[in-house]
């Protein structure tokens, strides 16, 4: 397993973090994508409930990907924290580059949890998912 990690100015306001992670495309070694999923949202102020959504949206996506993943492959997910959101896309190589079904409960699932969700094909036939979480930021009443 490798890491690696970039970070790049965005000007006077902040700076942007974006963290790409690369496992075996195997299930066993998911809890280590969502421990650092989990760490990178608590970055940002997540709420514990936010935090265990993205967890569970991204394990969604890697349950997704690794079902035609080409064997011997890496899953690659990319993490870039911005503000208050964070974007996460998760790929992975495959023999026909299928896109998930939109229509399943499982995308159903992985929209209610991760907020913005989107899949493409890349090059080689990559099938990438692609989640975008943000933080609430509405005050208590």
């Amino acid at each position: 397993m490798t890491e690696e990690t970039a970070v790049s100015a965005l000007g006077a306001t902040g700076i942007r973090d974006a963290v790409t992670v690369r496992i075996p495309a195997d299930s066993a070694y998911l809890s280590v994508l969502r421990t650092a999923t989990a760490g990178l949202a608590a970055r940002l102020d997540f709420t514990l409930d936010e935090i265990e959504d993205l967890r569970i949206g991204v394990d969604e996506a890697c349950a997704m990907l690794l079902a035609q993943a080409l064997p011997g492959t890496d899953l690659t997910t990319e993490f870039e924290l911005d503000g208050d959101g964070m974007r996460v896309a998760v790929s992975v190589l495959t023999a026909d580059g299928r896109l998930p079904a939109r229509d399943t409960f499982a995308w159903k699932v992985l929209s209610a949890l991760a907020g913005d969700v989107d899949a493409r094909v890349g090059p080689d036939d990559r099938v990438v998912i692609m989640l975008y979480k943000r933080r609430d930021t509405a005050e208590p009443a």
